[in-house]
């Protein structure tokens, strides 16, 4: 592997000291990635066992196993990304079969997606088909997930008018939706974590609360990683049009992220319709 640096505007590899000896461009940024992953089965599964009447485990264990592995997976998840697309981006020439493969293949990661989503929403609607309401339901339909809703279609509008700018070759239009979106995300993140602590503190509901609340937070949780793995993305993008990369030829991975993140927010509002206001108009 050529050391030479002169052309890569100031960016290195992060792993470069960490990669196995005789393995070339081998990374420990994607096992790094998986473990954070899998770390959150784990906290899942503790805060489940903890919560028993005879069980010997903390309840402490699950939220912090749960807060490290979100931690662990976003680094790994920063570093991968930047070894892949951040650090030499100049130094590589501009390929439309190669840039199209790459929306091909942000295609086919979504259908994956929209497979994982599926799974969920039948296990809801199996429920659903049931006796409902399955006991005793929260109030769902507050203004608080009315107002976490327009901020994220609120992220979704900024992140198009910054897509547009790029591609009109607009900088400053392009950075300042960026940043828009990246704070309505961590907005709406933080909104997603309230509602958590309204629900499991004051109205003690919780993911053992019944098939409703295994479903509940199974389907919100699960989006939420989504949400917080488009934050991560749309982090690493922010970065890099702030260090002046992009162009209107070139903003193959704006588009890529952008396509995550307008499908993260239709599945939401799918979502507030179908678990939050079909679960409260019909109890």
């Amino acid at each position: 592997m050529s050391t030479d640096h002169g052309d890569d505007h100031g960016h290195h590899l992060p792993a470069v000291e960490d990669w196995p000896r005789g393995f070339g461009e081998a990374s420990w940024w994607p096992f790094i990635t998986a473990l954070g992953a899998g770390g959150l089965y784990l906290a899942a599964a503790l805060y489940i066992v903890a919560g028993g009447p005879d069980s010997t485990i903390s309840p402490m264990f699950a939220p912090m196993l749960g807060a490290a592995s979100v931690g662990t997976f976003l680094l790994g998840l920063y570093g991968w990304l930047y070894h892949a697309f951040v650090s030499e981006f100049w130094s590589r020439g501009s390929n439309e079969t190669s840039a199209k493969a790459l929306r091909w293949g942000m295609i086919a990661f979504l259908g994956s997606e929209l497979a994982t989503f599926g799974a969920g929403f039948t296990y809801y609607f199996f429920i659903r088909a049931g006796t409902w309401p399955p006991g005793e339901l929260p109030h769902l339909l507050g203004s608080l997930v009315l107002i976490n809703t327009a901020i994220l279609v609120a992220s979704s509008v900024t992140l198009h008018w910054a897509h547009v700018a790029i591609r009109n070759n607009d900088r400053r239009k392009f950075v300042l939706g960026l940043l828009a979106t990246l704070v309505l995300g961590v907005v709406f993140i933080g909104g997603q974590v309230y509602e958590y602590y309204e629900f499991i503190v004051h109205s003690e509901f919780t993911v053992t609360s019944g098939l409703f609340g295994s479903a509940f937070y199974g389907l919100t949780g699960l989006h939420g990683l989504h949400v917080s793995l488009g934050g991560a993305l749309l982090a690493i993008v922010t970065i890099r049009a702030l260090a002046g990369q992009y162009s209107a030829e070139r903003h193959v991975s704006v588009s890529t992220v952008s396509m995550y993140w307008h499908f993260v927010d239709a599945v939401w509002i799918f979502l507030v319709v179908v678990l939050y206001a079909g679960a409260q108009l019909g109890a």
